[in-house]
């Protein structure tokens, strides 16, 4: 079955896919459809509900440049509070008339002949857009470890990101697999619940106190009535935050006061010495994210909590075996193990010109034109694409950049009269040789640390090198000389 082609289709409604939809309608392009596989806009923020799921960005930040928030109860926003600020937002821009829910993506083949691209949709429905806008983003494929017997266990199972709400987890044994972002939120919450907790670590991550407290009252009114507040106390998030970037993409040893920050809040907060020795990292800080947490030690420090880093060895019917022998009762195991974050890039169902797949593209790893274009990929535009994670800032503000980019090659396309456009081979090139040759430099690679930031070969698929204000610079404006218009 076919449909009426819109010209432009947009994959995702989280953040990317939302901000997307609204700067085509704000630049004149109306005929765009918004595909989203949920029953629901949100995106990473529809999908995760976890007990004290919220941003670890602040609020006013973690939002559109173009549609500040002024009554952001909390300095880092709860999940229910962000997936409502993405709700009023789009209706106040009118995007549901664009969205269409429960469409799931099989497939996008380029036509050659008729210069655009066939998307397949699980319904069996084929939409055939001039060009195509991925906001899928990397947070959304589970990622599992490899734990023998699993199968044979009998208990629940469950990730952070599909979390079972129909399980109650009042009095029951607790296992949680992973120390990440997400586990130190939920954590805390799982502790006062359960009536044993054995939390598996495998790293011990770097986490510095959390600066969270609800804005008080004429706070909250001066963001609303007072001109420019709102701007002026973002403004002042943004540099406070870029500011750490120097010890990251510069040299370690100008993150050491962020270290002395961590090891006192640890210092602080456990004061058993064998528990805070195994809660000490062992690589340079900055190499992992860096997480924030109030309540993290505190929740591990509580009676009936264990915090196990012997490898598991072994899941029975109705336990947990280390390596080192040490066996638990169970009756429920949480993944806190985040998500294939390069493996989603590279998962993606796409056919570019003269039938060559993505995955061919990319057999020596994942990379993009400025995290965006493709070569061979005619009119398929990538936002949050390979190399434009952060791990200091708000990611808005590089979908925003993106954005600007993306809507720059539009703009070209209509400007020369022409059908398509996709980076030349040879501007990709030398643009990731840069960035490659940057982040060897990097405390991710130098650090001492394996993370998901890194793919299979070691190499760093995920970070932007340097400041944000430098990849906002970066795509500004687009070269026209960096492309091939047919």
């Amino acid at each position: 079955m076919s449909e009426r082609p819109p010209s432009i289709v947009i994959i995702g409604s989280g953040f990317a896919g939302l901000g997307m939809a609204i700067h085509l309608k704000r630049s004149g392009f109306h005929d765009f459809t918004v595909l989203e596989k949920s029953d629901a806009l949100g995106g990473t923020w529809h999908d995760n509900t976890y007990p004290g799921c919220a941003c670890d960005v602040p609020s006013h930040m973690y939002s559109f440049s173009f549609e500040l928030n002024p009554g952001w109860t909390r300095m880092f926003a709860p999940q229910p509070e962000i997936r409502s600020y993405m709700e009023r937002t789009a209706a106040k821009y009118r995007v549901h008339e664009h969205i269409r829910f429960g469409a799931a993506v099989e497939s996008m083949e380029y036509d050659d002949t008729a210069r655009r691209w066939n998307v397949a949709l699980a319904d069996g429905t084929v939409l055939t857009p001039r060009a195509v806008v991925s906001g899928v983003g990397a947070l959304h494929i589970p990622s599992f470890p490899d734990l023998p017997g699993i199968e044979r266990f009998q208990g629940a199972t469950f990730h952070s990101s599909q979390w079972d709400h129909s399980y109650d987890l009042t009095g029951r044994r607790v296992a949680v697999i992973g120390t990440g972002a997400s586990a130190i939120q939920f954590v805390p919450e799982v502790a006062r619940r359960a009536e044993r907790l054995v939390v598996f670590q495998r790293t011990a991550p770097w986490i510095q106190p959390k600066p969270d407290h609800a804005f008080p009252a004429q706070a909250l009114k001066a963001f609303e009535k007072v001109p420019g507040a709102a701007r002026a106390f973002r403004n002042g998030i943004y540099w406070a935050l870029e500011a750490r970037a120097v010890g990251f993409t510069i040299d370690p040893r100008l993150s050491l006061h962020q270290e002395a920050i961590a090891r006192r809040h640890l210092r602080n907060q456990v004061a058993d010495p064998d528990l805070r020795a195994r809660l000490t990292p062992d690589y340079t800080i900055g190499c992992k994210r860096i997480l924030l947490s109030n309540d993290y030690y505190p929740a591990l420090a509580r009676p009936g909590v264990d915090l196990e880093t012997s490898p598991i060895a072994e899941v029975r019917e109705n336990s947990i075996v280390t390596a080192d022998g040490r066996e638990y009762e169970v009756d429920c195991v949480i993944y806190g193990t985040g998500f294939k974050v390069t493996d989603a890039f590279g998962e993606l169902p796409l056919t570019g010109r003269d039938g060559v797949k993505l995955r061919e593209v990319w057999a020596d790893g994942i990379e993009a034109h400025h995290g965006t274009t493709i070569p061979g990929m005619p009119n398929f535009f990538m936002l949050l694409g390979p190399n434009t994670g952060l791990g200091h800032n708000s990611v808005v503000f590089m979908i925003e950049a993106q954005i600007r980019y993306v809507l720059g090659c539009l703009r070209l396309l209509q400007e020369r009269g022409a059908d398509t456009i996709e980076p030349r081979p040879e501007a990709s090139r030398r643009f990731n040789d840069r960035l490659q040759r940057r982040l060897r430099r990097a405390v991710w690679n130098e650090g001492g640390c394996q993370s998901w930031y890194l793919d299979e070969r070691g190499v760093n698929r995920t970070l932007w090198p340097g400041h944000t204000f430098e990849f906002w610079a970066a795509t500004r404006k687009v070269d026209p000389d960096e492309y091939i218009f047919t």
